[in-house]
């Protein structure tokens, strides 16, 4: 049993405002793993107060960018020596398969050090060239921290979620206040033990699980200076609300509905093995599943028959066996929330491939759902326009070129998608006209370097990368 029963404030463990603890249940039999404080306004009051003071004063903002990153380098090589654990964790207490939080530890390595890259050639300080020779003066350019930020992130990547918000927050030299989701308590707790032992000075970061009324009691605080949120479209636009209203500096990286476009051309057996990582990826609880399949009317029932056979080869069960593909979903409620949805497909009128509403057999101690493919499925339907959040697949047929990218686009959503091609150009120019942030080309894995975020409904601002770190700072122009 895992216990946390003091909250990470300012550097340090304290007793919480609430003694009582919250009991951390297993994705895949209910039983308890851990039990954990959570954070109450009381609380997030001390946190900000910390980041605030540690702000005005300058200890960590004031040091220069070199030391900084030293620092965060320090975090990145404590937290790559505790890759094992930090997977068994999150594992733990998502049900996200093994193989799926063993494969993201480089992930994160590479994610931090992209952002690391970026600060040290980031122009931290530049003085430019007078665009008029005659000009009386120089302009003197910084880039220099915004404030106290909140960091509030999802459950259902919990490290990546956090090196996206604290890495680049901490190197731009701002304080942090970084929410969690109750479901993470035992990761985050760990990363919460990481942070303390790297030498940040004292007030600069607290990590605090709390439910989603505390954390609107922190975005919407007086002393917060920026928030920073990754989670559901919905949460996102009550947090843009209020950021407006108080004029916050805000990023949102929200939900998506992406379309892997399988041109004609395409090899339909790599396709639909890219798709077992594309868009089943984390039991398809990720915001970045391609989990609209467009093919082409000419090879469609090819594609419906691979999908088929790759969706029932795929191994649904206990997260800790190295066999396993697809876990379970985090908590009951998401995991009827999904069987809600295959049912919807079915009473639309689309054809169920593979799959169904049924909890697979043997394993309904746990939130288990059955990975499920729907075909002969219109855009136009709720399978097809919203998030579901789970290994739901639905494939839908385009006539030609022009159709493909017309029914990718016909979304809220703008946050990934994929083209499939045996001629990468010929990809690439249909990848242009896709309306969403990012767009992978055979398969290709999300880089750090280039930024990361969401048209439409799927954001605003970007991660990653010299991008992503400069969402942390603010110009200032001193003219001498």
């Amino acid at each position: 049993m895992i216990t946390y029963d003091r909250l990470f404030i300012g550097g340090s463990w304290v007793e919480p405002s609430n003694p009582e603890l919250l009991d951390i249940a297993s994705p895949h039999d209910r039983s308890v793993v851990g039990r954990a404080a959570q954070a109450q306004p009381a609380d997030i009051d001390r946190a900000v107060a910390a980041a605030r003071v540690s702000f005005e004063a300058g200890e960590w903002r004031l040091t220069a960018p070199a030391e900084r990153i030293a620092v965060l380098r320090r975090f990145n090589a404590l937290r790559e020596e505790n890759a094992e654990k930090i997977a068994h964790l999150i594992s733990l207490e998502n049900g996200s398969a093994g193989w799926f939080t063993r494969a993201g530890q480089p992930g994160l390595t590479r994610q931090a050090n992209a952002y690391l890259k970026a600060a040290e050639e980031f122009g931290w300080e530049e003085t430019l060239v007078p665009s008029d020779p005659a000009s009386p003066v120089r302009s003197v350019v910084r880039r220099e921290a915004v404030g106290v930020v909140a960091a509030v992130i999802p459950w259902n990547s919990p490290f990546s979620s956090a090196t996206s918000k604290v890495i680049p927050a901490l190197v731009a030299g701002n304080s942090v206040v970084l929410k969690v989701s109750p479901e993470n308590s035992l990761s985050m707790g760990f990363l919460a033990e990481l942070l303390e032992q790297v030498g940040l000075p004292k007030g600069v970061i607290s990590v605090l699980p709390a439910d989603r009324e505390t954390s609107e009691y922190l975005v919407s605080h007086k002393d917060i200076d920026k928030i920073a949120f990754t989670g559901s479209t919905q949460a996102g636009r009550r947090i843009a609300a209020i950021a407006g209203e108080q004029l916050k500096r805000v990023s949102l990286e929200l939900g998506g509905k992406s379309a892997a476009i399988i041109l004609p051309d395409a090899d339909i057996e790599k396709a639909v093995a890219g798709v077992k990582f594309g868009s089943l990826l984390n039991n398809g609880e990720s915001c970045i599943a391609q989990t609209r399949l467009l093919a082409p009317r000419s090879r469609y029932e090819e594609v419906v028959t691979a999908l088929k056979e790759l969706v029932e080869s795929l191994r649904v069960g206990d997260p800790g066996d190295p066999d396993t593909f697809i876990g379970p979903m985090i908590r009951p409620d998401q995991q009827e929330r999904v069987r809600n949805y295959i049912q919807l497909g079915i009473d639309e009128g689309a054809r169920l491939v593979t799959g169904g509403p049924q909890i697979p057999e043997g394993l309904e101690k746990g939130n288990y759902v059955t990975p499920t493919v729907f075909a002969d499925v219109d855009n136009s339907m709720r399978i097809a326009q919203e998030e579901i959040f789970g290994p739901v697949l639905v494939v839908i047929a385009y006539d030609d070129e022009d159709d493909a990218v017309r029914i990718a686009n016909d979304s809220e959503y703008g946050l990934s998608g994929g083209v499939w091609s045996s001629d990468e150009e010929h990809a690439l120019a249909v990848a242009r006209r896709v309306r969403t942030g990012t767009v992978t080309i055979n398969g290709a894995s999300v880089a750090f370097d280039g930024p990361f975020g969401g048209f439409k409904a799927s954001g605003i601002g970007r991660e990653y990368g010299a991008v992503g770190l400069g969402t942390y700072t603010e110009y200032k122009t001193i003219t001498v």
